[in-house]
């Protein structure tokens, strides 16, 4: 590890720590150079696939975008941080668990729509108007019976 002060190739590690997850490594090292002393982090590289969009261009996967989209859907309902934390966690394993080196914007909103029919059934029509186009009131209501429950479609007489 070059040490970031004098540009030294030859530096020592002086303590190794791994974080509470398991996930991370620190590992504070001093230079055998100038004995000034500095901090490391490792943690695995993860490969995620890029996303191939409708006009043929692609691009890295965004953790960012993803949380947004679900956000965005999710404005203004009675949902947790940490379960929009658990949705995203999810998306991604299901990606690299998939092992392809590319997914296509129709099948990563698809798995959105999964988490979003999880979590929030309103959250999950908001996201369905938009990514399916929804032309007309007939294609809305299929949705909303999609999610609805079938006893309370039609309120009983007594």
């Amino acid at each position: 590890m070059k040490c970031p002060f004098c540009g030294n190739d030859e530096t020592a590690v002086a303590d190794t720590r791994v974080s509470d997850e398991g996930d991370i490594v620190r590992r504070r090292r001093k230079c055998t150079a100038c004995d000034k002393r500095f901090t490391t982090y490792e943690r695995a590289e993860i490969q995620l696939p890029q996303v191939a969009k409708k006009n043929g261009l692609r691009t890295e996967f965004s953790r960012t975008k993803l949380r947004a989209s679900l956000e965005l859907a999710l404005r203004k309902r009675p949902v947790s941080i940490e379960s929009v934390d658990a949705a995203v966690a999810d998306i991604e394993e299901m990606l690299l668990s998939a092992g392809e080196r590319e997914v296509t914007t129709q099948q990563l909103g698809e798995l959105v729509m999964r988490e979003l029919k999880k979590l929030d059934k309103v959250a999950y029509i908001r996201f369905a108007s938009v990514y399916r186009n929804f032309e007309d009131v007939d294609a809305f209501s299929k949705a909303i019976r999609e999610v609805s429950p079938a006893s309370s479609s039609t309120p009983k007489k007594k």
